[in-house]
């Protein structure tokens, strides 16, 4: 199975774009979304004295970028799953299916312009944290005054807060943690962002969605995401909430992913996929000079035989527990239920699909929001 990365604020440097602009079809894309941007793209993105850091730029700089690499890479394949890393999961909405790019550029330029707004209110940052004890960091991080933002994996967190607080925290940092502050403008996915959350949700509510063509990894929980308004929602809340890149991990692990693309300017996260999946073939975007190889890894995907150009489903836990299955395992509705405390419950879709391969087995522990199956039409 092959997941589709889309970084996050941070990845971006001054001029990273120059190289990109001798690339069929890039510099045309890219002049296209400046109108809903708002600013110039292309002149921002190739400028090295420009102020890439500031949040109302980076934001859909790097949805724009991501979504004009994502169209140099042949067709996804079916079962492809999207992952992105904060802002990045506009570009994985996109690149998902369950926004146009225009859609997700006026959400990512509304965003950008709304936490910079609320970034400025406060003296506020952020600061990885590499090693240390986890719940010895959270518990200094919360001591100081400060959040745990980003939960990336690999043993790496970001911690964010006001500046006074980020002081505190590294003065008093627990033994073996390096602490180093980010780039960027603000802290973002905590409390102090809650004005430009409120903002984000009502944007997002008046913009168009569209059915999902493939599953999105969430940076809530990890669950598998592929219902559109239950995406929205998650977007919108992630502004004031921790990124949850470590269970996205964890989820891409369970669906049996052998391969990873991040998208340009990728490198941050592959960094984290082969330190947390070393047997995952992790490929990044950082220059044109990559998309053949991600060209390559998308084609591996491809299916030996006649194409099946079937639409397809997958089917989640409705609730933590023990998967039973049905005796006989027929393609009906009812074939499971999920058994805890509370009782049993049943594992439901619509009779018009069937079960193509189960991903879970009789007797697992599941979680809810869990992928359990793949479905398609009965009718073949």
């Amino acid at each position: 199975m092959l997941a589709v990365l889309c970084p996050g604020q941070g990845s971006q440097s001054a001029g990273f774009l120059r190289p990109w602009l001798a690339v069929d079809g890039v510099a045309s894309t890219l002049d296209r979304l400046s109108t809903y941007a708002g600013f110039d793209l292309v002149a921002t993105g190739t400028d090295k004295a420009a102020d890439v850091v500031d949040t109302a730029v980076a934001q859909p700089l790097l949805v724009a970028v991501g979504i004009a690499t994502a169209r140099l890479l042949p067709a996804l394949p079916i079962g492809t799953v999207v992952a992105g890393h904060s802002v990045g999961e506009l570009t994985g909405a996109a690149v998902a299916g369950a926004m146009t790019a225009q859609t997700a550029m006026t959400a990512a330029s509304a965003r950008g312009r709304a936490m910079g707004a609320a970034a400025a209110a406060t003296s506020s940052g952020m600061a990885a944290v590499l090693g240390g004890d986890e719940p010895a960091v959270a518990a200094s991080a919360e001591a100081a005054g400060c959040w745990v933002a980003n939960h990336n994996g690999a043993g790496q967190l970001v911690v964010a807060g006001t500046l006074d607080a980020l002081d505190r925290f590294a003065a008093t940092a627990p033994p073996g943690a390096r602490v180093r502050r980010l780039p960027v403008a603000g802290a973002f996915h905590t409390p102090l962002m809650a004005p430009a959350a409120t903002t984000v949700a009502d944007v997002l509510r008046t913009l168009p969605r569209q059915p999902l063509g493939y599953g999105v990894v969430s940076n809530a929980d990890g669950r598998l995401v592929t219902d559109p308004e239950q995406l929205t929602q998650r977007l919108a809340q992630q502004v004031t909430r921790p990124v949850r890149f470590d269970e996205c991990l964890r989820t891409l692990r369970t669906l049996g992913v052998t391969a990873t693309i991040e998208l340009a300017p990728g490198g941050v996260l592959t960094n984290v996929v082969r330190r947390q999946l070393p047997d995952v073939q992790a490929v990044a975007i950082k220059t044109p000079d990559d998309v053949e190889v991600a060209r390559d890894v998308v084609a591996s995907f491809a299916p030996l035989g006649e194409p099946w150009a079937e639409p397809w489903q997958l089917v989640v836990a409705p609730a933590g527990g023990t998967l039973r299955l049905a005796a006989d395992g027929s393609a009906t509705r009812d074939v499971a239920v999920v058994a805890n405390r509370s009782g049993d419950v049943p594992v439901q879709f619509d009779r018009t699909v069937s079960v193509v391969e189960w991903l879970a087995h009789d007797g697992d522990p599941v979680r809810e929001g869990q992928p359990l199956a793949r479905l398609a039409s009965a009718a073949r």
